[in-house]
C-alpha cells in the first residue's frame, strides 16, 4: 500500500520539490529495509573462506570489502534517520514507518494510533523529504 499524497505541491509551499525528485527520494527510502538486512548480514564473518572475496584473482582484503559495504549501507540509513528526527522528533517513528514501509496516514492511524492530524503528519512528511533532498545533494 502506498502513501496517498500529491507528488507535486505548489511552488509557493515551503517544502516544494519537483515531482520526479520526490519520487526518486521516496524510492530511495523504500530501500531502507533492504539496506538494513544487508547491513546486518555483513557481520564480517563468512561460512566459507572465499565467500567475502569479490576479486576474481583471489587477492584483496575481505575485511576492507565488508567494512566498505557496511559503511555504504550505514551512511544511507543514517541519512534517513537524521532527516526523520530533524523533521519532527515526536512523530519521527511514524514518519519513519510511513516512508520506509510505504504506509499511509490512515494505516498509521489504524495500526499505531498516530497522535496527530492528517494535515500535521503530511506537513512533517513533506518536511522530511525537503530535508532529505538537501542532504542528498
Amino acid at each position: 500500500m502506498s502513501t496517498v499524497i500529491r507528488p507535486e505541491l505548489s511552488k509557493k509551499n515551503e517544502y516544494w520539490l519537483e515531482k520526479h525528485r520526490y519520487y526518486e527520494l521516496k524510492h530511495f527510502c523504500l530501500q531502507y529495509p533492504i539496506w538494513s538486512q544487508e547491513y546486518t548480514a555483513l557481520n564480517g564473518f563468512s561460512s566459507a573462506p572465499g565467500e567475502l572475496l569479490t576479486k576474481p584473482t583471489g587477492y584483496g582484503d575481505p575485511t576492507f570489502d565488508v567494512a566498505e559495504k557496511r559503511m555504504y549501507y550505514s551512511v544511507r540509513m543514517d541519512m534517513i534517520k537524521d532527516a526523520v528526527y530533524e523533521a519532527d522528533p515526536d512523530l519521527g517513528i511514524y514518519i519513519f514507518k510511513g516512508i520506509t514501509e510505504g504506509l499511509s496516514y490512515e494505516t498509521l492511524k489504524a495500526r499505531l494510533e498516530i497522535p496527530c492530524s492528517k494535515d500535521t503528519y503530511y506537513n512533517r512528511y513533506r518536511k522530511f523529504f525537503y530535508l532529505l533532498d538537501k542532504s542528498r545533494k
